[in-house]
């Protein structure tokens, strides 16, 4: 039996949150029925942040309460305490929170200095922990950031930590402007897991100089079995300058696949929710592998 490696879809938050083109809550929930058909069974699907920020996340309540809040692995970004009350109002089973490694990506992204973004995090985790919905942190500009450069390994390292000290089921190292090499995440990514653990830790990579697989494979060389992804290789944060798409999910998908794991995913139904989300964003999307994946699964139909 192949050993398991889970893709985490972030498409339906991540990926739609700074396309200007407004997706419907009901287009939204259809493509997260689509990318469930496909075998993703984690999936971001919205986030309880200010409609004013970020206008494509007006609809995040009606989406869960439509897909049904109770429905394992979907979980939705939190801000503050404010939007975790929102959330669990919902009837969320798992929320995510975000700071950023850097004082100045902090102050851009959500206007907090790192100290106050810390204790807004651990205050939120431990709400939820409280109230036994899962909780996960993400720490952002992991190894390098737009504003101030390379990232400390050591801060990296202390907000894992605190992160896990405050409760955090899974801390996610994110590579947010896409920036990272294989060797460094390999190294850094081999010193987490010797701290913490492998089933904790997950990988989150942006595609912006090429390397985001790469990237993805030098974690799992470490031990990680957990990575975000987005379907067609959308997204890119609003808050970040020239930041590219996510690792596409289909890439992920079928480089696992063919290094022997098992990720659940059926690649005609990734397809056709590659294809909606096309429809949805007005955008041709598709990472490297998308047109070799049609050409083959079209062949096998006819």
């Amino acid at each position: 039996m192949n050993e398991r490696l889970l893709i985490n879809e972030v498409g339906p938050r991540d990926a739609l949150q700074n396309q200007p083109t407004l997706v419907s809550a009901d287009d939204k929930i259809k493509l997260i029925r689509l990318l469930q058909r496909a075998g993703l069974a984690s999936l971001e699907v919205g986030s309880f942040v200010s409609s004013k920020a970020v206008p494509q996340m007006a609809t995040t309540e009606e989406v869960v309460r439509s897909l049904g809040p109770s429905t394992p692995g979907l979980s939705v970004l939190i801000p503050n305490l404010k939007g975790f009350e929102r959330a669990k109002e919902a009837g969320v089973s798992e929320v995510a929170v975000v700071l950023s490694a850097t004082e100045m990506m902090n102050v851009k992204n959500i206007n907090m200095p790192l100290e106050k973004t810390v204790l807004v995090c651990e205050e939120v985790i431990r709400a939820a922990k409280a109230s036994g919905i899962r909780a996960k942190a993400y720490v952002a500009v992991a190894f390098e950031c737009p504003f101030e450069g390379p990232t400390s390994r050591e801060m990296l390292y202390r907000l894992t930590r605190q992160m896990f000290d405050a409760g955090a089921d899974e801390v996610v190292i994110a590579d947010t402007i896409g920036a990272a090499a294989p060797m460094q995440v390999r190294e850094v990514m081999t010193d987490l897991v010797a701290s913490h653990g492998t089933d904790r830790l997950a990988g989150h990579f942006h595609d912006t100089r090429g390397m985001a697989l790469a990237n993805c494979f030098a974690s799992i060389e470490a031990g990680i079995r957990r990575f975000d992804s987005s379907i067609g290789g959308l997204g890119g944060c609003p808050f970040t300058p020239n930041a590219a798409g996510n690792l596409a999910t289909e890439d992920l998908a079928l480089m696992a696949a063919q290094s022997g794991f098992d990720t659940g995913i059926h690649f005609p139904e990734l397809i056709a929710a590659i294809e909606f989300a096309s429809l949805i964003t007005q955008r041709e999307l598709g990472g490297r592998s998308a047109q070799w994946l049609k050409r083959r699964y079209q062949a096998e139909a006819a």
